[in-house]
Formats: C-alpha cells, sequence, structure tokens
C-alpha cells in the first residue's frame, strides 16, 4: 500500500508549514498548494529531509478552475487524498466603514469558498478515513474591528466545516476546525508548531466522539 498523502492548501511558511513537516513526520507524503513557488520549495525541501515524497503547485485558491485542477493533478498521481488542511485567509486592515462589499467578497472567497473548491476536487480520492482540517481563529468570535473581513472568514469557515462534517460522515470522512484562541509567536504556546500539533490531534480524534470544532487555548 502506499502512503498516507495530506494535501496542504495555502502552503507557505506559517502553522500550513508547520503542519506540513508535522505529518512529513507521521509517515505522510506531501502535497503543497500556494501562491509563492519559492516557498513551496523550501517547505517542500524540509518534508523531504523528513522522508516525505513531496510535490507542489502554484496556483491563485481565489481561481477555482486552477485551483480545482491542481487538486486533480495531486489527486490522479498520488490516487489517495487521506487529509486535506485548509489554511488560507485574507488580512485586510479596513473597518466596516471602509470596507466595500467587493473587497469583503474578494477576502471569503479566498478564506471560505476556497474551502468548497478544494473539497470538492479532492473529495473523488478521499475514502472513509479521510479527514478535512483547517485552521481557525478565534476571530470567529472575537472579530477586530480594524480588519473587518477576517472575522466574517473565520465565522463562516467554522460554519462550513460543520456542514462538510455533516454531509461526508456517512461516507466515513470527517472535518474539524481547531480554532486558535491566542495570538500566533515565536515562543510559547501559540508557535505555529504547537498549533500544528493541535491539528494533528483534531485530525486523530476518535470518531465514535467526533467534534467538528475544537478549541486551542494553548
Amino acid at each position: 500500500m502506499s502512503r498516507p498523502v495530506i494535501v496542504v492548501v495555502g502552503a507557505g511558511p506559517g502553522v500550513s508549514g508547520s503542519v506540513a513537516r508535522a505529518f512529513a513526520r507521521e509517515g505522510y507524503d506531501v502535497a503543497l498548494l500556494g501562491i509563492d513557488e519559492a516557498q513551496l520549495l523550501t517547505l517542500a525541501g524540509q518534508c523531504e529531509q523528513l522522508g516525505a515524497t513531496v510535490g507542489h503547485a502554484v496556483a491563485d485558491l481565489t481561481d477555482a478552475a486552477a485551483a480545482t485542477a491542481a487538486i486533480r493533478r495531486f489527486g490522479e498521481h498520488t490516487e489517495r487524498v487521506d487529509v486535506l488542511h485548509f489554511n488560507p485567509s485574507a488580512y485586510r486592515e479596513k473597518d466596516p466603514l471602509e470596507l466595500t462589499v467587493p473587497e469583503l467578497l474578494e477576502d471569503v472567497t479566498l478564506g471560505v469558498g476556497a474551502l468548497l473548491v478544494v473539497v470538492q476536487a479532492a473529495r473523488p480520492f478521499m475514502s472513509a478515513g479521510g479527514r478535512v482540517t483547517a485552521t481557525g481563529s478565534m476571530a470567529a468570535d472575537q472579530p477586530s474591528h480594524r480588519a473587518a473581513s477576517l472575522g466574517v472568514q473565520k465565522a463562516g469557515l467554522r460554519n462550513l466545516v460543520q456542514s462538510l462534517d455533516a454531509t461526508l460522515a456517512p461516507d466515513g470522512i470527517r472535518a474539524v476546525s481547531v480554532t486558535v484562541r491566542g495570538t500566533l509567536a515565536k515562543e510559547g504556546p501559540f508557535t505555529p508548531d504547537r498549533v500544528a500539533e493541535a491539528i494533528l490531534a483534531a485530525a486523530r480524534q476518535d470518531e465514535t466522539d467526533w467534534r467538528s470544532e475544537i478549541p486551542y487555548t494553548g
């Protein structure tokens, strides 16, 4: 049997990179999807040093056709997707009186809509035991008015993950978002590596007591 495969969507140097490395250490091969090829190549090299076979693709996640094609290429190559991790969000420093409707929709397209795109593309390659994970944020409950679209994205992401979980559960595939209730930092309980450990644990939770949203409080 081939090794399990994780597809990391919105891959880069932060939490998503830590997630990729965490799963690589656990014996997964890794597929990386992001917008910065230099970052993807660096992360690919790190995962390869951990024993993973790694593929990567550059795509704008707000371009549904491009994102779908990239995920399908991964799936057709590996013939399986065991974990799909969704990380992207848009940070736009505008309060509700400055934010325009087109800007809000653009941000939600990345932070929420892209999850629909990649799950629909990956679904034919997922089977019972498959997992969809997402990086959530306390902004869903405690939004900053200075970046109004971020809270909307994270609230929508959590809601969509719950709907995905209910839809996929009959086929043995589960979805979970990990709500990071703290500020990411280089040290302490909210380092990207610690958050990645929480995401790995969420993916491995007992299905008989499955929770589609897990808070990470450090």
